[in-house]
């Protein structure tokens, strides 16, 4: 079961104005744990007010660069990436977990295809990392990226963006949307809709090459290119989602149950297993199996609660359970029994769970 590391700040510095991106080293031996793929994500934890968040931040280094990094965009209101941007400075620690996440494909030295990916905002930390490994370790593939933003002033790591393109001449490809800020091109100011896109892919981008694609951003930017995808031929399994966990508040409200359901027994036995260790406990079939392993002082892995960033997952092994959202496990990992246990709210009297899987 992944544990928290302490993390020395090597280095940090602004992308933008309301954005860092924190240079960090594993510290105490924790290098290994922290080998991370591209498109990963570090959950961290501090202590607020007395109050502990927990909040996840995609890696934007590149495999072969040597460097953790990860880019932290200033959020309206939030705690945890306020204090980043103005607070955190070289020199400090923080505490976060080993890199998870699956938002990513295999590399293959010997490939040669065309990837293209979508990022809208600060959803392009993860693509980046891709994007810089994938070029370098694939010398004959090649990556399109299309990079939604308001306006010009609020583009993360534009010059390196530009930097990538004069390093892999020709073989990296960069669409900017702004949705403000007019552009030569009109077809590139807006938002990136369903519509968008299939003009993209009539006069911009031959999706007929394309081999994967990988979104990341807000939901309903990130649906909407999903669809115009698919429309143009990509399967499923082509099309990789990374979510914005700040487009998830919270969890999904319960269902409403009629007074019959509600006067029958609420009650279920849930055996959790967590670092070794298995512990029986009564729970209400309202309450979720992470809220109820967190009250009985179990140390349950979380981030989001939302059911985007998977930091959550576990492998129902008797039982069953009803998971509202899932924005993060992949269909084959469901098959097998796994959910996020932030959602999943038991159904059957008893119920067995292994966070350890």
């Amino acid at each position: 079961m992944a544990r928290f590391h302490d993390l020395e700040v090597t280095d940090i510095h602004k992308t933008i104005r309301d954005a860092v991106v924190v240079t960090l080293k594993p510290v105490n031996d924790a290098a290994d744990a922290f080998d991370f793929t591209q498109g990963q994500y570090l959950t961290f934890r501090r202590d607020f007010d007395g109050e502990e968040l927990r909040r996840s931040y995609s890696i934007c280094a590149g495999k072969d660069e040597g460097v953790l990094q990860v880019g932290i965009k200033r959020v309206e209101g939030g705690a945890f990436s306020t204090w980043a941007n103005t607070d955190l400075q070289a020199g400090d620690r923080v505490q976060a977990m080993p890199p998870m996440g699956s938002f990513f494909t295999a590399i293959d030295p010997t490939a040669e295809k065309h990837y293209l990916g979508f990022a809208g905002g600060s959803g392009i930390t993860p693509v980046l990392s891709i994007l810089k490994t994938t070029l370098a370790q694939e010398p004959q593939s090649r990556f399109t990226l299309v990079y939604a933003n308001k306006g010009v002033n609020t583009i993360m790591f534009r010059e390196e963006l530009e930097d990538l393109k004069n390093l892999h001449m020709g073989r990296l490809n960069v669409i900017h949307i702004l949705e403000t800020d007019a552009q030569d091109i009109d077809l590139f100011t807006g938002l990136v809709t369903q519509e968008k896109c299939a003009q993209l892919f009539e006069h911009w981008i031959d999706i007929k090459t394309v081999d994967t694609a990988f979104i990341c951003g807000p939901e309903p930017m990130m649906l909407g290119i999903a669809a115009a995808l698919k429309d143009h031929g990509l399967e499923d399994g082509q099309i990789k989602f990374e979510l914005f966990a700040s487009a998830q508040p919270g969890r999904a409200k319960r269902r409403v149950t009629n007074g019959d359901e509600a006067s029958q027994a609420n009650q279920t036995s849930a055996s959790v297993t967590l670092d070794g260790s298995t512990q029986t406990i009564t729970m209400p079939k309202d309450q979720s199996i992470l809220e109820a392993a967190l009250d009985n002082a179990m140390d349950a892995p979380f981030a989001c609660k939302a059911g985007v960033c998977s930091t959550c997952r576990c492998r129902v092994i008797e039982g069953e359970v009803e998971m509202l959202a899932n924005h993060a496990l992949e269909d084959y990992e469901v098959e097998k029994g796994y959910v996020l246990s932030c959602q999943a709210y038991p159904v059957t009297d008893r119920v067995v769970v292994d966070y350890d899987q």
